[in-house]
C-alpha cells in the first residue's frame, strides 16, 4: 500500500481529501491543533505544528507522496500576524519539502492560490505572468514565495502546484467568501459590488478540488495547474442564487470602480486531471443543507 502524508488535513479540502484517499492509501494526516478525532481505517493522525522545527521521529520514515495544504488562518492579520503567516505558508512548506526529500517521496503537491495572479485577471492561464509586486498582499506574496521554493525541488521529485480558486463547501470557516456572503444575505448586511454586477469568478466545490489532488498524484514531472469551478459567475449572480435559496433579498451597494475579476482558466485542469463537475447551484444547496 502506498503511503501519503497530508498537512492541513483537518481543513476543508484536507478533510474531503482524506475520505477520497482512504481506500487506496495509508494516510498520515497532520493537524496543527491536536487530532480532530479518533484514528480511522487507513488514517494515522499526527499532532504536529509545521510552523516549528520538525521532529522527524514523529513522522513516518518513508512516504510516497506529500500533500501540503496547511495555510495560516491569520491570512487577513497583516502585519500583526506576519510571522505566523510566513512560518506556516513558506517555512513550513520548506520543512516538508526537506522531509519529503529525506523520506524518498516521489511526489510533492502544493496547494497554492489562484490569487497569486493578482486581481483583475480574466480567464488566467498558467502561462500568464505572475508579478511579484507589493500590491499582491503579504499572504498571497507568501504563497508565491512558496511556489518558487517548491519548484527548486523539481529535480528531486515530481512537484505539482495547484492554484485553487475560491474553494467552498459544507463546514467551511465563516470567514471565507461563500459563508460570508450567505451570512450577509441572511442578515441583510450590505454587499458591495464593483460596477453593476461586481467581480466575476469561478468558485470551486470542495469535492472537485479533492478529486483534482487525487489525479495530481499520478502526474510525472513538474506542473502548475489552476483548480477552479465550471461556471464563471458575477458576485451579483452568486448573491442572487443565495437569496433565492434562503428566500431573502440581498442588499447591495454599487461602487463606480471597475470590477477586478479573478477567473482561472481550467483547460489544463481538464486535460491533465479532471473537469470540475459540481455547478454552483448544486454546491450551494449542499452548503445550505448542513
Amino acid at each position: 500500500m502506498k503511503r501519503c502524508l497530508v498537512t492541513g488535513a483537518s481543513g476543508l479540502i484536507g478533510s474531503h481529501l482524506l475520505q477520497a484517499l482512504t481506500p487506496e492509501w495509508e494516510i498520515h494526516a497532520i493537524a496543527r491543533r491536536g487530532v480532530p478525532g479518533p484514528a480511522s481505517a487507513g488514517i494515522v493522525w499526527h499532532d504536529v505544528d509545521v510552523s516549528r522545527a520538525l521532529d522527524v521521529h514523529e513522522l513516518p520514515l518513508h512516504v510516497d507522496a506529500v500533500i501540503y495544504l496547511a495555510q495560516s488562518e491569520h491570512f487577513r492579520d497583516f502585519p500583526e500576524r506576519a510571522m505566523d503567516i510566513f512560518e506556516v505558508n513558506t517555512f513550513g512548506l520548506l520543512r516538508m519539502l526537506d522531509y519529503a526529500r529525506r523520506c524518498g517521496a516521489r511526489t510533492f503537491i502544493y496547494g497554492s492560490s489562484g490569487g497569486v495572479y493578482g486581481p483583475g485577471t480574466t480567464n488566467t492561464s498558467e502561462d500568464s505572468p505572475v508579478l511579484a509586486e507589493g500590491d499582491l498582499g503579504f499572504y498571497l506574496g507568501s504563497k508565491l514565495c512558496s511556489e518558487i521554493v517548491a519548484l527548486n525541488y523539481s529535480k528531486l521529485m515530481n512537484v505539482t502546484i495547484l492554484r485553487f480558486f475560491f474553494v467552498y463547501g459544507p463546514g467551511q470557516r465563516k470567514t471565507m467568501l461563500v459563508p460570508r456572503l450567505i451570512d450577509s444575505v441572511r442578515t441583510g448586511k450590505l454587499i458591495t459590488l464593483q460596477g453593476k454586477d461586481g467581480i466575476r469568478l469561478n468558485p470551486t466545490y470542495v469535492t472537485d478540488a479533492a478529486g483534482a489532488i487525487i489525479r495530481a498524484l499520478e502526474l510525472e514531472g513538474t506542473h502548475k495547474i489552476n483548480i477552479a469551478g465550471p461556471e464563471i459567475l458575477s458576485l451579483f449572480q452568486i448573491c442572487e442564487s443565495i437569496g433565492r435559496l434562503l428566500r431573502c433579498r440581498p442588499v447591495y451597494s454599487v461602487e463606480a470602480a471597475p470590477p477586478r475579476d479573478i477567473i482561472g482558466d481550467i483547460t489544463k485542469m481538464t486535460d491533465l486531471l479532471t473537469a470540475p463537475k459540481v455547478g454552483f447551484q448544486k454546491g450551494l444547496q449542499a452548503v445550505l443543507q448542513t
